[in-house]
């Protein structure tokens, strides 16, 4: 891994997103969420064969995800149009966690993130921590950018809902770090990688990114 890379703070990152998204940047949101999910999907292969592990359950939070916008609307039509599943309510995820999942996409929580943790994703986030009665171990969990209910500066930090119970957190075996890693990760201990390809390199130098060669194989990710 390279020593020198750059581990950026919140308001970098957003900075980051906003001039990829500026006139001059010219990236569209949808054009980002592609590469991000690209990004993403090529880290759960790369870590977790689907030979192995067939069947994905990718978590979204109150971020960039959801919403009542035409962009997402229409991504849940797709998934719908793919048959597959979506789950609306903790009851269904808890079960889906039980019977039907190998392993688990993180994206509940991300830069904007603030506790206390509100329902349902405390729950969600405790079946995470926890694994229901009957089964046997955690789940491998891939996080994005970093892990939810952490801190973007400082790491894993201690959590509340909003009646004042303790909400677990959790440490995944692999993360995917877009466009550089974030402080809070620096002493993330599993496999890491990078996705961020399409970063022009005038931008790379602007931030100081420092970031290692991607492979010449046209991978969108690169493991640190």
């Amino acid at each position: 891994m390279s020593t020198s890379i750059k581990y950026i703070t919140a308001d970098e990152a957003i900075k980051i997103d906003q001039e990829l998204m500026s006139d001059e940047g010219a990236f569209s949101l949808d054009q980002l969420m592609e590469l991000a999910g690209l990004a993403c999907a090529q880290t759960v292969a790369r870590a977790y064969p689907v030979a192995t592990y067939k069947r994905v359950l990718v978590i979204i939070g109150p971020g960039n995800q959801p919403g009542n916008k035409d962009i997402y609307k229409r991504l849940l039509k797709q998934c719908q149009n793919l048959h597959i599943p979506t789950l609306k309510s903790p009851e269904e995820f808890t079960k889906h966690y039980s019977t039907s999942t190998d392993v688990i996409l993180d994206t509940i929580f991300g830069f904007s993130f603030h506790p206390p943790v509100r329902s349902p994703f405390d729950a969600v986030l405790r079946t995470i921590a926890n694994p229901p009665e009957g089964k046997s171990a955690k789940l491998p969990i891939v996080s994005i950018d970093i892990p939810s209910g952490w801190s973007v500066e400082d790491g894993a930090q201690k959590l509340q809902d909003e009646q004042g119970g303790d909400v677990p957190t959790f440490e995944p075996e692999v993360l995917l770090s877009l466009t550089c890693p974030k402080v809070g990760v620096k002493d993330f201990k599993g496999r890491h990688f990078l996705g961020g390809r399409f970063i022009p390199d005038d931008m790379v130098n602007k931030y100081q990114m420092n970031l290692p060669p991607y492979p010449d194989n046209g991978d969108q990710i690169v493991e640190l």
